[in-house]
């Protein structure tokens, strides 16, 4: 009876955890919400801070656009301006703007034009200035911060991408520390299962009693292994809820996992040539670079000749609410040309000159290391594929294994060492399986993410 036991025991640590499965996870609450892989990916794109900064500095972006824009139309500003002093040229021109300045004022004894009394002059004006040619400088700005919003833009997309890609991975990541939970409850009870038995025979006089402090010790073992599955699957979750955006205790129920599948991946050089083309970082590189080479424009433009015109209205009153005051009107163009400044603009020049050549360099840096970053995606998620067939195969051998040492051990043909390592054996092929088949989906994701196609509507995401 106690052989028949012990040996459903062996065959429960594999059934529990190879079983049609995807059963609830005995921590998480009766009622939390379902929570599938494309849902936990929509809640990460609305809610994860990082997307959210992401997506301002876009808009930051877009309003440089619009900054740069502005330089090309006029510029209207209003001023108003009281003023009051003794100041002889301050009083005279303040009465003939204001209108006021009669034969009275040179009147004896003329040492009042000398020496005035103070007086008040407040001012309205209105007053323009347009930007009419700058050697094209504003328009090179306006091109320089289209490419930077555009590289914003681009940012933002591989800034989705990598919280999709964590999203994954914390998904999946919940879904093993769960698997893990199981097999370490069902490593427990075969623990105490092998010390029960082994206390029976020593009991009878059939073993020593290292054979029972060996059980023993396993059993203990198989407890703390339990304690930190247990952890490991809090902390899963928290990283989970973290990487949608949401409190560290929130509670969700992932969805039973996918079925073990196979899709079909790209060639290694089909997988590089479409991550050479399709990230989004790369994109990002080639906008900065383009709008570097812009703002070397714009240092070249600053020795080309300016053109502005300004014009000006104002009233002049002797006090603020009295009326009739002067009025005047003053407008022209103007034409700079900068003849020298020190080397001001040729040092300017050379920086940016000496930038664009840096970001030139840092675009063949990132080509290399794209290609690197997909060969390497490709190559784990060969091996992870591989891995999952070697660790299956490995579960029913492991198995097997287990149930025949155990008929040894009850009939005395084998030592409690030799059992406990057969249980060990299946224990680990277990964790091996569950560790290798979620490896896979995320090696798949994590593919996707080097090829810059990582996106809601991918085979990884949709499941």
């Amino acid at each position: 009876m106690r052989r028949s036991l012990l040996r459903f025991d062996g065959l429960a640590l594999a059934a529990v955890v190879l079983g049609a499965a995807g059963a609830v996870y005995a921590q998480a609450a009766p009622d939390a919400s379902i929570l599938t892989l494309p849902q936990a990916a929509s809640i990460a794109l609305e809610k994860n801070p990082l997307r959210k900064a992401a997506l301002a500095d876009s808009k930051a972006a877009w309003a440089g656009v619009r900054e740069a824009q502005s330089f090309l139309m006029p510029h209207v500003s209003f001023s108003e301006l009281a003023t009051r002093g003794d100041d002889p040229v301050y009083v005279f021109g303040s009465k003939l703007r204001q209108q006021r300045f009669t034969a009275d004022n040179f009147a004896p004894p003329l040492n009042k034009l000398n020496t005035p009394p103070p007086y008040g002059d407040f001012t309205t004006r209105f007053g323009g200035t347009w930007n009419l040619f700058d050697s094209f400088a504003s328009w090179h700005g306006i091109s320089r911060a289209k490419e930077m919003d555009a590289a914003a833009t681009h940012q933002l997309e591989r800034t989705d991408q990598e919280i999709l890609f964590r999203v994954v991975q914390a998904y999946y990541g919940v879904l093993l520390a769960g698997k893990q939970l199981d097999v370490a409850e069902q490593a427990e009870k075969t623990a105490k299962s092998i010390l029960d038995r082994s206390q029976v025979r020593f009991d009878a006089g059939l073993v020593v009693e290292s054979d029972l402090l060996s059980s023993r010790v396993r059993l203990a073992s198989r407890e703390q292994e339990l304690i930190r599955a247990r952890n490991n699957l809090a902390l899963a979750r928290a990283r989970l809820n973290l990487a949608m955006g949401l409190p560290a205790d929130a509670v969700y129920q992932p969805a039973d996992p996918p079925a073990d599948r196979n899709p079909a991946v790209a060639s290694l050089p089909d997988a590089e040539q479409k991550a050479l083309q399709a990230r989004p970082d790369l994109k990002r590189i080639q906008a900065q670079q383009s709008a570097q080479e812009l703002s070397v424009a714009i240092a070249k433009s600053s020795f080309g000749p300016r053109l502005n015109a300004f014009a000006g209205w104002e009233l002049d009153n002797p006090t603020f609410l009295a009326g009739g005051g002067g009025t005047n009107w003053l407008g022209g163009i103007e034409l700079q040309i900068d003849l020298f400044q020190g080397g001001a603009k040729r040092a300017a020049l050379s920086r940016e000159r000496a930038i664009a050549e840096k970001m030139a360099a840092l675009k063949q840096a990132a080509n290399d290391a794209v290609r690197l970053e997909a060969r390497q995606a490709y190559y784990d998620l060969d091996s992870s594929r591989q891995q999952v067939e070697v660790a299956r195969t490995a579960i029913s051998q492991a198995q097997e294994s287990l149930r025949i040492d155990q008929d040894r051990y009850d009939g005395g043909l084998l030592t409690i060492t030799d059992l406990l390592g057969a249980e060990e054996a299946t224990r680990r092929s277990q964790t091996d399986y569950w560790e290798a088949l979620y490896q896979s989906y995320i090696s798949h994701a994590n593919l996707e993410l080097a090829s810059g196609t990582l996106n809601l509507q991918s085979s990884v995401i949709m499941q």
